[in-house]
């Protein structure tokens, strides 16, 4: 009786585990630039070791439902190798959210990080700890679920992402007291950086874009389907808000991360609204804070 009662406990505890655990569902890819890896099981591993660390790790108290996952891609690609067992990359983030009521992924955010810096082992497991500091890489790494988190958040709960963001704070103060690894995207030595693009996310002059993102996906997209017209004016109101903060903070990196991100998307919104007086509105706003995409925004007053 009581090994049964000792099985039942343990089972209890392992379906509490994984309703709790594996937020991320992340796709990692590991490739070599301009650099020989003679041995390419070590980048197999490499990409495999990565992709488990984010993937089966708990980094929230949320419960997720393996369909609520969030979706993001990792490209990591290997520039340099200073030494045996270092290396230094670039690396893309693609995150990605469902839109309610359809088949659609639209992305959240897709960031380019040119600085990754890094020692890699496949006899040393990646592990993490929230207040010590273990390696870069498993540093790179949480600071970015957090982030991929935080993004997922902000879209379905206005400002919803802020723990998220302190804990990648704290993963950020800690990792840049650390040198042995010479990774200087935690520190300000660059315009477009991590760190600028905590700072951005953190920055209460930019608190309207935030808030814009939860009127952009949760408030407009989701709805777009049953109640265009209203999704529209949702949308509208979320790129006010990266207006106003785009004149409270004029080049922010994360404007510009967005419109990379959505100007195709914004664009294909607006081309089919029945009201020229909104298009003319949305074109007027969209010119004005993103000129690099004006040829597309342009083309919304064509259809």
């Amino acid at each position: 009786m009581r090994n049964l009662l000792f099985f039942f406990c343990c089972l209890f505890l392992l379906l509490t585990r994984t309703a709790q655990a594996q937020e991320l569902l992340a796709e990692v890819s590991v490739t070599t630039e301009n650099v020989t890896i003679a041995d390419q099981q070590l980048v197999q591993q490499m990409r495999t070791d990565i992709q488990s660390f984010l993937n089966t790790r708990t980094w929230t108290t949320i419960t997720y439902r393996p369909e609520e996952r969030i979706r993001f891609r990792l490209f990591v690609g290997i520039t340099g190798i200073p030494q045996t067992g270092s290396y230094q990359a670039t690396a893309r983030i693609i995150t990605e959210r469902p839109v309610y009521g359809t088949g659609y992924q639209t992305n959240l955010l897709s960031f380019a990080d040119r600085g990754w810096s890094f020692n890699y082992s496949p006899q040393n497991p990646l592990d993490y700890s929230d207040n010590v500091f273990v390696s870069n890489l498993s540093s790179l790494l949480s600071f970015y679920a957090y982030i991929v988190i935080g993004m997922d958040q902000d879209s379905f709960t206005p400002l919803g992402g802020s723990p998220y963001y302190d804990r990648a704070r704290n993963i950020m103060t800690t990792a840049a007291s650390q040198t042995q690894e010479g990774d200087r995207g935690w520190r300000d030595t660059e315009p477009r950086n991590r760190y600028w693009l905590l700072n951005n996310l953190q920055d209460p002059q930019l608190a309207a874009f935030r808030s814009g993102v939860y009127a952009y996906y949760r408030q407009g997209l989701d709805i777009f389907v049953e109640k265009p017209e209203e999704a529209r004016a949702s949308v509208f109101k979320a790129l006010q808000g990266v207006q106003s903060a785009t004149v409270r903070r004029p080049g922010t990196l994360l404007a510009r991360a967005f419109f990379d991100t959505k100007a195709d998307e914004i664009a294909n919104i607006f081309r089919t609204a029945s009201d020229p007086q909104q298009k003319a509105q949305v074109v007027a706003l969209l010119t004005e804070v993103d000129p690099t995409n004006t040829a597309k925004y342009q083309a919304i007053m064509q259809r």
